[in-house]
């Protein structure tokens, strides 16, 4: 390497991105069921009591009965006129599919990836797979993802969500699968020694993460928030590990994004956590 490579690296290594908290400000909430009116009333202030840290006395709130919609595409109609900040709902929407666990249910499916609003999404209501504390309150928030470095949108969803007084995880889960095959590659390669590749290039991996969320931290101090910022960032099995996570630190609600760029299926990592983790509710943004 040349004094010039070397110094590059070094400044690259010094380059790190900061966290500048945006407040959350969601000013109409739209509760979708597949229940009767009463019933979706019902709901929708069980929905008011979990969520109130986002309620506010302007906060509008409103419900749609079952025989609001009878197809994804009225529910999408329904979304679009009443325009809300945030939509809540439960798996399996107008389905018996919550007997299986091998999806979200069509109107999930699409409402996730058809509008710009976050989804919420909660256990379905006799399913009985909820955890004990689910749906209380949301006093140990959790925002999961692949790469937590300047997902600045990301964090301030989890900490919008997180109860006064609460605990905000922010987290971030390399994936060991994909780091050993990479490891694997490097060890074919004669000029490059493995077991300093092995040690450097996993120390970068997490040590990044780590910078993001003590910038997270102290961008919370100077805004005087109510929270406290704890963080996980390992490499491991991300689907074992999550579940792992949420029943230690009996977590109330997932942050995690689902959209993805490149593709109109829902982001590679989310899906399959979303499925899987079904105990608990989830924000999809």
């Amino acid at each position: 390497m040349t004094k010039i490579d070397q110094f590059e690296a070094t400044f690259r290594a010094a380059a790190k991105e900061t966290y500048a908290y945006t407040p959350l400000n969601i000013e109409r909430v739209l509760v979708a069921t597949d229940l009767p009116a009463d019933g979706a009333a019902l709901v929708t202030d069980a929905v008011r009591q979990f969520l109130a840290a986002i309620d506010r006395a302007e906060t509008v709130w409103q419900s749609l009965a079952g025989d609001s919609f009878d197809s994804v595409r009225a529910l999408l109609a329904q979304v679009e006129a009443h325009q809300p900040d945030l939509v809540v709902t439960y798996r399996h929407l107008h389905s018996n599919a919550w007997h299986w666990p091998y999806s979200l249910g069509e109107y999930v499916d699409v409402l996730t990836q058809a509008t710009e609003v976050p989804i919420l999404i909660l256990p379905h209501p006799e399913a009985d797979r909820g955890l004990p504390h689910t749906v209380q309150n949301t006093d140990v928030a959790m925002a999961i993802t692949d790469h937590l470095t300047g997902d600045a949108r990301l964090v301030d969803q989890a900490l919008g969500f997180t109860a006064a007084g609460g605990t905000c995880w922010l987290t971030h889960v390399e994936r060991a699968a994909d780091f050993e095959r990479y490891i694997e590659i490097i060890s074919k390669i004669p000029l490059i020694d493995t077991d300093t590749a092995t040690e450097t290039i996993k120390a970068q991996l997490l040590k990044e993460p780590h910078d993001y969320i003590r910038s997270c931290r102290a961008a919370i101090e100077t805004a005087g928030l109510d929270i406290a910022i704890e963080e996980i960032v390992v490499m491991g099995r991300r689907i074992a590990e999550y579940r792992r996570l949420i029943e230690s630190h009996e977590v109330d609600l997932l942050v995690m994004r689902a959209k993805d760029e490149e593709q109109l299926a829902m982001h590679g990592l989310a899906y399959p956590l979303a499925v899987e983790l079904r105990q608990i509710p989830l924000l999809m943004i």
